[in-house]
């Protein structure tokens, strides 16, 4: 049993936000959690287009935060490709659901206008220079595969599966037969997810 993480970040993915369901069911553990007396910072921010801004948020938000495995990311899709910049650089616990791999080649045909999922309001630019970024900042192989867990759904209709699993040889990996890209079963997943953070 892993020991429980004190603090807990949560990153969403391309074109999504903290209102997504996973990071609202997310959300909700954590409110169970602490009404269960169990005191967890929690974190889930609105990342901006640009992956150097998001980076740059993403520590300033976390700065107080343990730089150790007292501290976890939660990350889904391009936030899975985020979550791993952060837990390779803070050492901490990671749990990634269907991660992109190499965003810099998947996107790149999204360059332009683009509208957030989870509200048609928020609008923003994505552009050649955004997917420079990704490409300098893509860290390399990971070097403590025990520190991540990942969920990943061979039925991801948007990115490969097996790109997926190779990218984390040695992860704790709960590789689903069917589902897809946005895990619509995620609640039986969040077990999985938990365990892997202490909070099981």
């Amino acid at each position: 049993m892993n020991p429980p993480v004190s603090h807990l970040l949560y990153l969403h993915g391309f074109r999504s936000s903290p209102g997504s369901a996973k990071a609202q069911r997310v959300a909700q553990a954590v409110r169970d959690l602490h009404d269960a007396g169990r005191a967890i910072l929690w974190c889930c921010p609105q990342l901006p287009p640009s992956p150097s801004e998001a980076l740059a948020l993403i520590a300033h938000l976390t700065a107080g935060w343990p730089a150790d495995e007292r501290m976890g990311v939660i990350g889904s899709s391009l936030g899975g490709w985020y979550a791993t910049v952060v837990a390779e650089a803070r050492h901490c616990r990671a749990v990634l659901l269907n991660p992109a791999v190499d965003p810099a080649r998947d996107l790149a045909d999204q360059i332009g206008e683009q509208v957030a999922w989870h509200d048609p309001q928020l609008k923003f630019s994505f552009t050649a220079a955004h997917v420079d970024e990704l490409r300098v900042l893509t860290p390399p192989a990971i070097t403590h595969p025990e520190r991540y867990a990942a969920v990943i759904a061979k039925g991801d209709e948007v990115l490969d599966w097996q790109e997926m699993t190779g990218r984390y040889p040695g992860a704790r990996i709960r590789l689903l037969e069917g589902g897809d890209h946005a895990i619509s079963d995620f609640e039986d997943h969040l077990p999985f997810v938990l365990s892997h953070l202490g909070l099981g």
